[in-house]
């Protein structure tokens, strides 16, 4: 992405692909007026560049030389139509909207055009902006300009990404607070107090005769200690945080018609799975996402383990087993009106190890199998009735409490989710309490004030303060090109 001028305007197709009520031209950059004056045509035969800011205006948007006409009245109403002259054509009729610099998204000008969402309308819409002096933007490139020109942080600009990709409404919180700047007042805060407390350190390297004594390294001691505890506490809720924003593998398990094809209907309130009386109905893996307690779960159904009777299920049983071992959660699901068989014992014998949940299945018939020996061998045993709908609400709160250890909160202040974020602060922190244990130890004063600056470093990085081209690329690689 450093190949180009960021002065350029810039434009792009910012809605999804695809047949929809509405899809939306953005174009961003000093030019962007003046590209929309070219080819669109109001009906109160105003240009763009004559519009004021945060106004929507009606119109067409033509390939040619512009002119509308008045028709005869219709409905006691005047009709405006655009001038189909010999060489004008009517791309599409469009509601454009104005956003003029510094108040908008990218703090340039920006002119949005809502199209119909067709593809070819989008497409040669598009396609006419471009010819006329824009030049098609980079993934995530309107998103880098609003970091670039100062609306947002760095810190701000990956929780746009977040926002796109949230998948419960938890995790749609989690990104909003980062947007909001939440995480970057806080680590900002402690920016602050690293600045100041770095400050006295380097005025006491420099002036050593005004030294004020033991007392002021005491109260910097102090103030270095709360400082790596406000750290320590925002990577505490980083755990949790990446599970609402990446979610967790959950696999169910279990022989043939135990009911795993009935439970992930159940837990997605429809039928995704086909359900006989038949068992091996399930030849393949079945993947689904779904939300429990904000909780992102990618749930895999998979084909009953046994004994393969062709390649098919050869190779649907290995796919299952591989899928088992890569779960950060196993469903073991048991028919609660049979007896234990060996293929249940090869199961639980397989997942004794691992973060399982058993459960017992049909429990609206009558009931034969050996409870006592699944309790004997799982923590977490729930009864349920995948048919008859019967505790598939405890069956979700006890994952959630498995996932949280019984610690359960949406309420958190504060969330740290991005993985380069997290790796940052943890090399800060790391920074930070060894310039507490130098300043507690005596140390000389010039290593204690190297530690908070390379402290300050990794900070500035998650804020964008100090940046690199490279890890610009990287992050903004990641958005849509519209974005």
């Amino acid at each position: 992405m450093s190949n180009y001028n960021l002065n350029d305007t810039i434009a792009a197709i910012s809605t999804s692909i695809g047949e929809s009520g509405i899809g939306i031209v953005r174009i961003s950059g000093k030019d962007a007026l003046t590209i929309a004056d070219k080819i669109f045509v109001s009906k109160d035969r105003k240009k763009p560049s004559m519009f004021r800011t945060y106004t929507t205006h009606y119109g067409w948007i033509v390939d040619g030389p512009q002119s509308i006409v008045h028709s005869p009245q219709i409905n006691n109403k005047k009709q405006w139509t655009v001038d189909r002259g010999q060489s004008t054509e009517v791309i599409d009729e469009v509601i454009l909207t104005v956003m003029r610099a510094p108040k908008s998204y990218t703090k340039e000008d920006i002119v949005e055009i809502n199209c119909h969402g067709g593809v070819v309308a989008l497409r040669r819409v598009l396609d006419l902006v471009l010819e006329n002096g824009c030049r098609l933007a980079q993934p995530g490139e309107f998103t880098k300009r609003a970091f670039i020109n100062g609306r947002i942080d760095l810190a701000q600009a990956e929780a746009v990404l977040d926002i796109i990709r949230a998948k419960t409404d938890l995790a749609l919180k989690i990104g909003m607070e980062q947007l909001k700047g939440v995480l970057s007042q806080e680590l900002n805060k402690i920016r602050q107090g690293l600045l100041g407390i770095l400050s006295t350190l380097e005025a006491n390297i420099d002036f050593p005769e005004e030294e004020s004594g033991p007392l002021s390294l005491e109260v910097l001691l102090k103030k270095l200690e709360n400082i790596h505890k406000k750290l320590k506490d925002i990577l505490g809720a980083s755990g949790r945080a990446r599970i609402f924003r990446e979610g967790i593998n959950v696999v169910i398990c279990g022989k043939p018609n135990v009911g795993k094809s009935s439970l992930l209907n159940a837990l997605l309130r429809q039928e995704r799975s086909i359900v006989t009386p038949l068992a091996g109905t399930t030849r393949d893996t079945i993947e689904e996402v779904i939300d429990i307690k904000g909780i992102p779960i990618r749930v895999v159904d998979t084909a009953g383990i046994i004994e393969p009777r062709d390649l098919v299920e050869k190779k649907a049983v290995q796919r299952s087993k591989r899928h088992i071992d890569l779960a950060d959660l196993v469903i073991l699901l048991f028919d609660g009106s049979k007896r234990l068989t060996e293929d249940d014992e090869v199961l639980i014998r397989k997942l004794k190890k691992k973060t399982t949940v058993a459960v017992i299945n049909k429990i609206d018939l009558k009931q034969n199998i050996q409870r006592r020996k699944i309790l004997r061998i799982f923590r977490y045993v729930v009864d349920i009735s995948a048919k008859k709908f019967t505790n598939i609400k405890l069956f979700e709160d006890t994952i959630a409490d498995l996932v949280y250890n019984g610690q359960v909160s949406s309420a958190e202040p504060m969330f740290l989710s991005n993985l380069r974020h997290i790796e940052a602060m943890q090399k800060a922190g790391k920074l930070i309490l060894e310039a507490t244990q130098g300043l507690d130890n005596k140390l000389p004063i010039e290593f204690i004030a190297q530690d908070i600056k390379e402290a300050l470093t990794y900070l500035d990085e998650v804020l964008g303060k100090s940046f690199s081209e490279d890890l610009l690329d990287k992050i903004f690689s990641e958005f849509c090109i519209g974005k």
